[in-house]
């Protein structure tokens, strides 16, 4: 298999990747697998742009309303950011019953769809592509979640934790969130794929006519509320979709990245202002501040990373700071308390004894609702009114589908 094309995770790269966006493009092609997507996603989860500071430069330099297409795409994540920090961890929990009930679910993704040999192209070919590039289309990841819920009957949680450590640019809440809005957890209704979507916006070899997706909604909805796995396409192996091989997925780096980190050393950074780097703030240290890089040995024994995305975060981390360390968050603070000041960039995929060392807040793009909201479209509907009081009358006409 072709190993990843890493992306480049720089302030640099990521300047480059935003002024090359073009959101009219985006607004018509944008559902298609080969549309004028962004690809913003690994510097923002990474910590080179912030999302308000992408809504706010987007707007600015394309003079884009609240409800133009691309804005209101990016309010997803604004939003699912938002849950989260509202609600913790309770987000890796259903939010409410889905079409069946927990129980009724695997706790596993069976092997086949594993190894991309289930019969199904749009599947198939996802799980490929996945494995492959480390990324995968948005649409592209609603089919592979909507099957593997919907059809097979795995657990939205099993089948998130299984993407979120292959994607290079994996955010717990986008990813998690989003696996409870297609499997109804987090939505009025699940999102069902379709091989007719999948016709509509994907190239021929993802097509999927005469297989489990090929189907009307109703009969595609009375599947989703029924308990048996439909199991893989019959003469699925191997024929025209051979297994892959997965890459393992591990609380460690490989060993010669983990080579690049030490215990905790207080002497190391007594008496200095320190920056930390942490994988999602791998900007530049501001001037006058030594770099110190942190993994949370803690953190990544329960979400285990891909060994592509471990390089691509190390070898940043490796070119930032000189001193790189590796421990339980608990000993990591501790050890940075030996400094004069510590700053940093908060994040919510930070331990709470790291967070509180962090000066500069995770703020979002716009003014926030106090509360979580049930829905995006709660949620939106209170920022376009906090924005433009005066435009209170047919917001629901503005709101974005998913």
């Amino acid at each position: 298999m072709t190993p990843p094309r890493m992306p480049d995770l720089t302030p640099q790269a990521a300047h480059a990747r935003l002024a090359a966006v073009d959101p009219a493009a985006y607004a018509a092609s944008r559902n298609h697998l080969d549309g004028a997507v962004t690809g913003l996603s690994p510097w923002i989860t990474h910590g080179q742009l912030t999302l308000a500071e992408v809504v706010e430069t987007l707007r600015a330099r394309h003079h884009l309303p609240l409800t133009h297409k691309l804005v209101l795409e990016l309010a997803w994540r604004a939003y699912f950011r938002h849950t989260w920090r509202q609600l913790g961890d309770a987000i890796f929990d259903s939010r409410h019953p889905g079409p069946l009930p927990d129980g009724a679910y695997a706790p596993a993704l069976p092997p086949d769809l594993r190894a991309g040999a289930t019969g199904v192209p749009a599947v198939d070919q996802a799980v490929r592509t996945l494995y492959a590039t480390g990324l995968l289309h948005n649409h592209a990841r609603l089919w592979l979640a909507a099957y593997t819920v919907h059809v097979r009957k795995v657990h939205w949680r099993a089948g998130a934790d299984w993407l979120y450590g292959h994607l290079l640019d994996g955010d717990l809440a986008s990813n998690h969130l989003s696996w409870q809005w297609v499997a109804g957890t987090a939505s009025a209704r699940p999102y069902l794929a379709s091989a007719a979507n999948i016709a509509l916006f994907a190239p021929p070899a993802w097509h999927s006519p005469g297989t489990v997706l090929d189907q009307p909604p109703d009969a595609l909805l009375a599947l989703a509320t029924r308990p048996e796995d439909a199991g893989p396409e019959p003469g699925a192996h191997p024929g025209a979709h051979p297994v892959v091989c997965e890459p393992a997925l591990t609380a460690e780096p490989p060993p010669a990245l983990r080579d690049l980190f030490r215990p905790p050393d207080p002497a190391a950074v007594a008496g200095q202002d320190l920056w930390l780097v942490h994988p999602w703030s791998l900007a530049d240290a501001p001037p006058g501040t030594q770099a110190v890089a942190v993994l949370d040995s803690a953190w990544h024994s329960r979400w285990h990373w891909s060994p592509a995305r471990w390089h691509v975060v190390i070898t940043r981390m490796a070119a930032l700071a000189p001193v790189r360390w590796l421990a339980p968050a608990d000993t990591l603070a501790a050890a940075l308390g030996a400094a004069r000041r510590v700053r940093g960039r908060a994040n919510p995929h930070l331990a709470p004894a790291l967070a509180r060392v962090c000066t500069e807040p995770d703020l979002p793009p716009w003014p926030e609702p106090a509360a979580a909201c049930r829905s995006f479209s709660a949620y939106w509907s209170r920022v376009l009114k906090a924005s433009r009081p005066a435009a209170s009358e047919g917001v629901g006409d503005l709101l974005p589908k998913k």
